[in-house]
């Protein structure tokens, strides 16, 4: 019934340890922050902040601003994407939106309306500072309210 490598073998490209799944029925509207990974197969809209790994899967849906160590798109983003480390566009994904990034891969068949800036070292290091600061007051407001 259950294996002993709990399904790792048709999931590899997903480290479950530290991952957070938006399921395909689900929807979520706010601002997301975020240490480690999320996975996105529903739909979210708002500001995601993270300098961790966002992945928005092929039935994936993202509507908003994105800052962000690295994103993986198969589904869509409708809106910026500024990234400290990679962005990557795999087919079929659709991103409508300017994005900004050190390494940008988009594979045959997918689809990008935008502006792509690939800016120098200190913009990505701009970034990267300012998606950590976030988390940081994110969790020091967690905190003071538990």
């Amino acid at each position: 019934m259950f294996s002993e490598n709990n399904g790792a073998d048709s999931m590899n490209d997903i480290n479950y340890d530290n991952t957070t799944v938006l399921k395909e029925d689900a929807a979520f509207e706010g601002k997301l922050i975020f240490e480690g990974n999320v996975h996105v197969n529903g739909k979210f809209k708002g500001e995601i902040y993270s300098s961790g790994e966002l992945m928005v899967g092929k039935t994936g849906y993202v509507e908003g601003s994105v800052e962000i160590g690295t994103i993986v798109i198969q589904g869509e983003v409708q809106g910026n994407i500024k990234a400290s480390q990679q962005i990557v566009i795999n087919s079929p994904a659709t991103v409508r939106g300017d994005i900004v990034a050190p390494s940008l891969i988009i594979e045959e068949g997918a689809v990008f309306e935008g502006n792509c800036s690939m800016g120098n070292a200190a913009a990505r290091a701009s970034a990267q500072e300012e998606a950590d600061n976030n988390v940081v007051d994110f969790a020091k407001t967690a905190e003071e309210d538990f």
